[in-house]
């Protein structure tokens, strides 16, 4: 055993010095953050940024890389390069950019699609640094109501409630407020969750040293030695808040936020769900301006290094040439022919099994190191969504900048057979959990632009089998049966969201759902997933945790996004942040914290 040690610690010191070498220029060597400017309106001014329809003759010339998918991911590792001089395609197959991160209008509506929440944006926090870097300061945010999370058991109108506040004293508090006798159990609920939260480092490390030396640290058991994070990995949450309580209700609370990453807590990871109970503790932000500004404010960096961003732009195949590395892609723009984009550098944010299953040649996807690493891994659960336009301010209906999770039952696993192992027909009255939330509420703008006008978004899940039958069929063209079974889902939710905020019954204009095919569709998902490949105890796993990574067997391909690290907006930008760093040859993490510790000292200084 000691000998694996010595050797591992060797090893890791020869790594260490080489990587901290840093071979390419430093996106953050200065802060470029200047004065916030006033908020951009003008919806032709902002088509001009986030609508920019593809054209070969508009592709700049000598590119560094070529990005495919404009999600965070995608902007997010483009803009790093970019700020290390470097010139980026992005392509975005819809006529929007910004994946997730975009808007739509219904009827003088705005409703966002994937930016819900967004936590650790407090001053100076190693997120909040990145994404000011990577918008130049300009990207602004709003903070969320406290409570922050508002969790509803039993019946949606007339249920317990159970406040997450902000911060971590007053999260504790409020839970011990609502369990009396159970303070034993939250105390070592909070515990383990700063312990095993805080080690997330060890898996952003995992999938930056070189893979042969974190299949040694894996197999010889030494990552579990040394990391808290990947000790409880394998265990999931049922089982460690079962372990600590015997309180139903409690233990319901405690694993609330699964709708966050999509995994029932029987077969979630303890340490993904200790991330994102830190993620929010410390507070949860919403953009200003609402979820397009993100794109808004990052293209005009790619752009200014000699990159471009451009829409309806759907890759079709990954060029590989004769040495069996990835040089540009074909790209078919609406109504185009299809047009060969070279570069010696290839990104991928469409997602492992779009990129390794769809996106290759026949022959590179069936290379056993390609096969591996997709037998590592599964497709998340599929998603619906609920759009609800509603007449009057927030207000005038009181409806608050808190997110709601409503959940019928405290048995989490009964709710989870009930709803997924039933018909379809049965299931809109088995809906085992809903997350609503008014995006117009916590944009402190949104009256500017959509003066007397709220919106509500109610999210859940649903097999992908369900909605299968139309994946083919043309969006808005599916036909009456699939919009029958399809309104099935979107009626329940609304009566459900109706219960909850009853003030809004005689308002509503209009609503919008969209099923796993309608995420198929607009985001690219395989399988109408929200959050990529399942982020269930497997994916956690140490060794995949490993594979999982942002380069690929095949040299010029890398992969970014949340299928690099984690879900969401955050893990989703630092798996950009991975992605850059391979790329680069350089480790960004270490110099957002050297930038971050010049920031900091230079505050010191101005307030001295």
């Amino acid at each position: 055993m000691w000998f694996y040690i010595a050797a591992g610690v060797v090893l890791s010191l020869i790594i260490l010095k080489k990587w901290l070498g840093g071979r390419a220029p430093n996106p953050f060597a200065v802060d470029t953050r200047g004065p916030p400017k006033p908020l951009v309106t003008d919806k032709a001014l902002r088509r001009k940024v986030i609508k920019k329809v593809f054209s070969p003759d508009k592709v700049p010339r000598n590119l560094d890389a070529i990005v495919i998918g404009s999600g965070i991911g995608g902007q997010g590792v483009a803009a790093l390069l970019a700020k290390a001089g470097k010139r980026v395609l992005v392509l975005e197959q819809l006529g929007k950019l910004g994946g997730c991160c975009h808007t739509f209008n219904e009827k003088g509506y705005e409703f966002d699609v994937g930016i819900h929440y967004i936590g650790q944006l407090n001053e100076l926090s190693p997120l909040r640094v990145m994404i000011d870097q990577l918008t130049d300061g300009q990207l602004q945010w709003a903070l969320m109501d406290d409570p922050f999370d508002v969790v509803l058991l039993g019946d949606p109108g007339n249920g317990r409630r159970y406040n997450m506040r902000t911060g971590h004293r007053q999260y504790t508090d409020e839970l011990k407020k609502a369990f009396p006798g159970e303070e034993g159990a939250i105390d070592r609920f909070m515990h383990l969750v700063k312990k095993v939260s805080g080690r997330i480092q060890d898996m952003v490390m995992l999938k930056m040293i070189p893979l042969a030396l974190a299949r040694f640290l894996c197999r010889s058991g030494l990552v579990h030695w040394f990391s808290p994070f990947f000790s409880y990995a394998s265990r999931s949450v049922a089982e460690v808040i079962n372990g600590l309580t015997e309180n139903q209700e409690l233990r319901t609370v405690l694993s609330y936020i699964f709708g966050t990453y999509g995994v029932f807590p029987e077969k979630a990871s303890f340490a993904l769900h200790s991330v994102l109970i830190e993620h929010y503790m410390r507070g949860a932000w919403y953009p200003k301006g609402g979820a397009s500004e993100i794109t808004y404010h990052l293209v005009p960096v790619i752009e200014r290094a000699g990159g471009a961003v451009m829409a309806k732009a759907t890759v079709e195949k990954i060029l590989i040439n004769g040495e069996r590395r990835a040089c540009g892609v074909v790209v078919r723009g609406k109504g185009q022919d299809p047009v060969n984009i070279l570069a010696p550098i290839v990104i991928s944010d469409a997602g492992i099994f779009n990129t390794y299953e769809n996106l290759l040649p026949p022959e590179m996807t069936s290379l056993p190191e390609i096969q591996s690493r997709l037998s590592m891994v599964q497709h998340g659960m599929g998603g619906l969504s609920l759009f609800i336009g509603i007449k009057g301010t927030k207000e005038e209906l009181g409806l608050p900048a808190s997110n709601y999770i409503h959940i019928p039952d405290t048995d989490l696993e009964k709710l989870n057979k009930r709803f997924f192992d039933g018909s379809r027909d049965e299931a809109p009255n088995k809906i085992p959990m809903l997350y609503i939330s008014s995006p117009s509420a916590k944009d402190p703008t949104h009256e500017e632009r959509c003066p007397g006008k709220s919106t509500l978004t109610a999210l859940s899940f649903a097999r992908y089998e369900w909605f299968k039958e139309w994946k083919d069929q043309k969006v808005q063209k599916r036909g009456v049966d699939y919009e029958s079974v399809k309104n099935e889902f979107a009626e329940a939710m609304l009566e459900t969201t109706i219960q909850i905020f009853p003030q809004i019954r005689d308002k509503i204009e209009c609503y919008t759902s969209g099923s796993p095919v309608t995420n198929q569709h607009y985001l690219g998902a395989p399988r109408g997933q929200f959050y990529g490949a399942d982020h269930d105890i497997t994916r956690m796993d140490p060794e995949t945790a490993a594979t999982m990574r942002a380069a690929t067997p095949i040299k010029g391909l890398y992969l970014t996004g949340q299928d690099v690290l984690l879900c969401g907006f955050a893990g989703a930008l630092n798996g950009a942040c991975i992605c850059a760093s391979e790329v680069l040859g350089r480790n960004l993490f270490l110099d957002l914290l050297r930038l971050r510790k010049q920031i900091k000292q230079g505050k010191a200084r101005k307030m001295e």
